[in-house]
């Protein structure tokens, strides 16, 4: 029977199960900003696509006065329909602050008028601001809500919040390349004899420092795996948390795992990998140039 022939590094090596644990943290906390910066971007680009164009009218007067409005409103430029709202699609726009029990029926609302402009019509000095003059010269008493005017500023909020997340992956991601290669010099250095015989005996630096990229490769693909994994998980109990609850938060969007959140816990490992690599041979190479 032929002998094994034993590693020219161990196989275990106590500093590495503290470098694992860090690593698998890094990956964890890079994936998790990586899905709450895909979540911001997607929540801002869904407020933006359900409030663009959409007007709210407020009209003080009975329904004569609101008839009015509406058909003012109908022949404005730019706009694509308008309607009055009725009092239950009064209350049902106000249960999210008044709660499931609804509004008292001797409370009286105000007239509602839903309306609709083109997208081109949007902005400052759009269609909202042109509805205000018309039926501020028609002597009507009302105000125009331009959902785009406050929506600008939630999306400008969320990209800010998605920015803040990929610049938190950028240092997490530079944190683990510092620590790999502090603990690839380490190893270096714990294992200088082995390094210096294998120069005695003709080895390139080539194949010296793809002991440690095999090695590190390794590392960073399994603490990468259980650092995406965690994250997913983390996902996964927050999204049960927020469907459970009775009361959904009406502002956000419909909160779910899609196939991109998929794609960025799946290339996680990988990328955890080839960064553990890359930064082990660069360091060991450069060690290497130093010992001769």
């Amino acid at each position: 029977m032929k002998p094994s022939l034993a590693p020219l590094l161990p196989k275990e090596d106590a500093r590495e199960a503290a470098l694992f644990f860090v690593v698998c943290a890094l990956c964890f906390l890079a994936a998790l900003s990586g899905l709450v910066a895909r979540s911001a971007y997607s929540a801002a680009g869904e407020w933006t696509d359900q409030v663009t164009g959409q007007i709210t009218i407020r009209v003080r007067g009975d329904d004569a006065v609101t008839a009015r409005a509406v058909d003012l409103v109908k022949e404005a430029p730019d706009i694509i329909s308008a309607r009055a709202l009725d009092r239950a699609e009064a209350e049902e726009l106000l249960r999210p602050w008044l709660g499931p029990t609804g509004v008292p029926a001797d409370l009286p609302l105000p007239h509602l008028i839903a309306a609709e402009s083109s997208p081109a019509s949007t902005g400052a000095g759009g269609a909202g601001e042109r509805l205000s003059a018309i039926l501020k010269a028609a002597n009507i008493d009302a105000t125009v809500d331009d959902h785009i005017v406050w929506s600008e500023d939630v999306k400008r909020a969320t990209d800010s919040a998605g920015l803040i997340a990929l610049v938190a992956v950028g240092l997490l991601g530079a944190t683990g390349l510092a620590v790999i290669a502090f603990a690839t010099h380490a190893t270096l250095l714990a294992r200088r004899d082995i390094v210096e015989l294998l120069h005695l005996t003709g080895a390139k630096d080539s194949f010296i420092s793809s002991l440690f990229e095999q090695r590190f490769l390794m590392l960073g693909v399994q603490a990468g795996a259980l650092g995406a994994l965690l994250a997913f998980g983390a996902a996964a109990f927050t999204l049960f948390l927020v469907k459970q609850s009775d009361q959904q938060i009406w502002l956000l969007p419909q909160l779910s795992l899609s196939l991109a959140d998929g794609l960025i816990l799946g290339v996680s490992p990988l990328v955890a990998g080839i960064a553990s690599m890359l930064a082990a041979k660069v360091t060991v190479m450069r060690s290497l140039s130093d010992m001769v």
